[in-house]
């Protein structure tokens, strides 16, 4: 592909640039949709062990896969087959943002840490519960416009909470 690299024998140019960024796009592999990981069991029973996995997270703080595994093998949880099952529905409550995936680079290496999902600041949810009424509510997914139903209710709860108070 000579011709797409422009003129001089230095590559650059608009041909070059181009042809850089159609080979930068076509080599990535694509992104994994999260919120469609199959959790192995039936919904309920899988609501119910991301409930008892989430409380093992929120009692010991950021933890490895292994030392998740460990806890939940000490806990006893019922329905959870293996390791590997145990991955499967950490994936899933990532997609459904009841989990999040952190990595830190420890020397050479790095450790990936499950923990909560949490929001960064109250700061945050004060904007996000005031311009919720603002945004079209279209163009997202289901489980935000039900993030945003839950805002807006517990925003009205408050309201009405102050105002009997007064």
């Amino acid at each position: 592909m000579q011709f797409l690299r422009g003129g001089g024998g230095g590559g650059g140019g608009f041909g070059g640039t181009a042809w850089e960024v159609l080979r930068r796009h076509f080599s990535r592999k694509r992104a994994v949709n999260v919120r469609r990981i199959n959790p192995k069991v039936p919904k309920e029973e899988a609501v119910a062990i991301s409930g008892r996995l989430l409380q093992i997270l929120t009692d010991h703080g950021p933890l490895t896969v292994g030392n998740t595994w460990n806890h939940a093998k000490d806990a006893g949880i019922d329905g959870l087959n293996s390791k590997t099952h145990m991955k499967i529905l950490l994936k899933w409550m990532t997609g459904r943002r009841a989990v999040k995936l952190t990595c830190t680079h420890v020397g050479n290496t790095k450790k990936f840490l499950y923990s909560p999902y949490t929001e960064d600041s109250s700061a945050s949810k004060e904007e996000t519960a005031s311009s919720a009424s603002a945004q079209p509510t279209q163009g997202i997914g289901k489980y935000a416009r039900a993030q945003l139903k839950k805002q807006e209710a517990a925003a009205a709860a408050a309201a009405e909470a102050a105002a009997a108070l007064h």
